[in-house]
């Protein structure tokens, strides 16, 4: 299933999509796509309103789009997750992951502004896969469990200030990643029934139409199932939390491009997951 919440930032409504370009509405469902819904079997309670006919169409011509989940607990990003960016950032490819987390309030909608930093001169893009947590993830046993705790599947730009990230972090990444608006979620979620294979999805990130990256979620380090197991081994993930699970080569950070400025227009796509466009702004 589809879900996406369309609306002003803090009331969107919750909606699912259908393959024939219908869109219904779920207020009688749901009051929103978060972690009560995920993890308290809204998804089967979707599907069966949808088949039916207990949802109202939709007309969501117009309206903004908000992430596609509302108030994640946590937002926990892998970093050096793809070979070739591992190359190009100058280390080698890690051991283990490289863990760090994003405020949650950095999570935005697919088309909302990008506010530059004040100050800032090395804000960089990065497309992802970002997993959204269906149920709670503690000391799973294997990987094959990981992928039955999956909600569903996302596209992430986890944006970056590389100047905090790097000279003035303190030792932590932190800093350079949870500036406002730094985290652009959807257009929509994706049922990980809809996603044969999250390790075949073609990566892609353009500015100002040139393009940036492009390559496939084949190339991760650790791959999603992996990456959830070995999560849960050291934190407890949540029904709605979300995992950024690293982006693939092309950045700004290679020296290859120049950082974003005032003006520019980032887009950013992942196969089946839907497009985001952001225009960056001076906050």
């Amino acid at each position: 299933m589809r879900f996406l919440r369309v609306g002003p930032p803090g009331a969107e409504t919750p909606v699912v999509a259908t393959p024939d370009g219908a869109y219904h509405c779920l207020r009688s469902v749901t009051a929103d796509i978060d972690g009560v819904f995920l993890g308290g079997g809204g998804v089967d309670r979707a599907r069966a309103a949808l088949e039916a006919g207990d949802l109202p169409l939709i007309d969501v011509t117009g309206r903004r789009i908000g992430p596609p989940v509302a108030r994640p607990g946590v937002v926990l990003c892998v970093g050096l997750n793809y070979t070739a960016h591992a190359a190009e950032s100058g280390v080698l490819p890690p051991e283990h992951p490289v863990v760090f987390y994003k405020a949650p309030n950095t999570v935005v909608g697919p088309h909302d502004d990008l506010l530059l930093p004040r100050g800032s001169d090395r804000t960089d893009w990065e497309v992802e896969l970002a997993v959204v947590i269906g149920r709670k993830a503690r000391y799973l046993e294997s990987p094959e469990e990981a992928l039955v705790c999956i909600g569903g599947y996302t596209v992430s730009n986890d944006l970056s200030e590389r100047r905090l990230q790097l000279e003035t972090s303190g030792g932590q990444w932190s800093k350079g990643k949870s500036c406002e608006t730094f985290n652009p979620l959807g257009p929509w979620l994706l049922t990980p029934d809809e996603v044969p294979d999250p390790q075949a999805l073609g990566l892609r990130s353009w500015v100002n139409g040139e393009p940036r990256q492009s390559s496939s979620t084949s190339d991760m380090i650790f791959d999603v199932a992996t990456l959830i197991h070995l999560l849960s081994q050291v934190t407890v993930l949540e029904p709605g939390d979300i995992v950024n699970t690293g982006t693939p080569e092309g950045v700004a950070l290679s020296g290859r491009f120049p950082y974003l400025t005032e003006g520019d227009l980032v887009e950013v796509e992942i196969d089946g997951l839907g497009r985001q466009t952001q225009k960056a702004v001076r906050a």
